[in-house]
């Protein structure tokens, strides 16, 4: 009998450690009063030096394993590969605009001031535009997914994001009026620090990563690589996330406490689009007779998120203390039992 498959434990536990991660930051804001916010001004342009350190740490380990030799073999399952990219880069981005606009501007008016809206949807469209490229390793092989195929569409879908990525955001943010601020005031569609922000946070730890993976691997050796250096290099990765959760909320411990319902009515919206991308890409997939093992990784893509570089792009143009980081942060805190829930299905409905 094939032994069940299983999450890992820090993956398996991702949104406890999120929940705990918000007390944490919350009592080092509140103890470290005013002095914290010192963190906050260590900048080269747009970039805070404190969180580029923690998010290189979390985005390399995942960065090194990709093997863009792999695309070769694009063809094998070329009509995966297409549903993948439309959902990824035609439908996700504006389908996440949509749902922000419905809940944020509309639903939720009630409870949220205008300028709140536009920071929430601006982190909405952070979190649409950037499919996931990590985690959806996971979600694959939980869902039987196949390797190969998950490896080709990571590394195209990679190769898209550095592409595509500035250009979406900064169509979506002109729609809907949204700017970028420095010192108090409206600087306008800040081009220049998306484009920052994706060699800083994309560009740069994909280049190392490729070149690190090419030099290990033969000098080294495939199973040293795998079974050595990956393993060593994991827990950095999770440190590094689990320390900037704790920075970010430092900074957002005063918004979250006087306003806790805020989590919620960003969380409606995000997870209703995850629901949404799933089920869109799963379809699809069936109508194209597609394989489980091409379908389930497929579907699993578009419906996670590349939350590293929202949270990071976020900060970058809007401050840890704007309602933008904390809604990318929220789509942290949904991602493992919203994708969990996920995989459940595609495993019932497996073919």
């Amino acid at each position: 009998m094939e032994a069940k498959k299983s999450i890992g434990f820090f993956e398996k536990y991702l949104t406890l450690w999120v929940l705990l991660c918000i007390g944490v930051g919350i009592a080092v804001g509140i103890i470290g009063g005013d002095s914290i916010s010192t963190l906050s001004e260590i900048n080269i342009s747009t970039v805070n030096i404190p969180v580029a350190i923690l998010v290189w740490a979390m985005i390399f380990p995942m960065m090194v394993q990709i093997d863009f030799s792999s695309i070769k073999h694009v063809a094998r399952d070329w009509k995966g590969l297409g549903l993948t990219v439309f959902i990824n880069w035609i439908v996700k981005p504006f389908s996440m605009a949509l749902f922000g606009y419905i809940f944020f501007y509309h639903i939720f008016q009630a409870w949220i001031t205008p300028e709140l809206a536009d920071q929430y949807i601006a982190g909405a469209i952070l979190l649409g535009a950037a499919p996931c490229t990590a985690m959806v390793f996971v979600w694959s092989y939980l869902s039987d997914g196949d390797p190969t195929y998950t490896l080709i569409q990571v590394s195209v879908n990679d190769l898209i994001l550095l592409i595509a990525f500035v250009p979406i955001v900064a169509f979506l943010f002109h729609a809907f009026g949204i700017s970028a601020f420095e010192d108090g005031q409206a600087i306008g569609i800040p081009y220049d620090a998306l484009i920052t922000s994706v060699v800083v946070f994309v560009v740069i730890p994909l280049l190392a990563g490729w070149l690190i993976n090419n030099y290990l691997r033969k000098k080294k050796g495939e199973e040293w690589f795998k079974l050595v250096f990956l393993k060593e290099l994991k827990p950095i990765s999770t440190v590094a996330l689990l320390l900037t959760l704790i920075l970010l909320f430092a900074f957002q411990g005063e918004q979250i406490t006087s306003d806790p319902l805020a989590i919620l009515l960003i969380a409606i919206p995000l997870t209703i689009q995850t629901y949404f991308i799933f089920f869109l890409s799963w379809f699809i997939g069936r109508k194209l007779k597609l394989s489980h093992a091409v379908c389930a990784p497929a579907a699993m893509i578009g419906a996670s998120n590349f939350f590293e570089l929202s949270v990071a792009v976020a900060i970058s143009l809007f401050g840890l203390e704007s309602g933008a980081s904390l809604a990318t942060v929220v789509g942290v805190l949904i991602e493992v039992p919203v994708m969990l829930s996920l995989v459940a299905l595609a495993n019932r409905w497996k073919y």
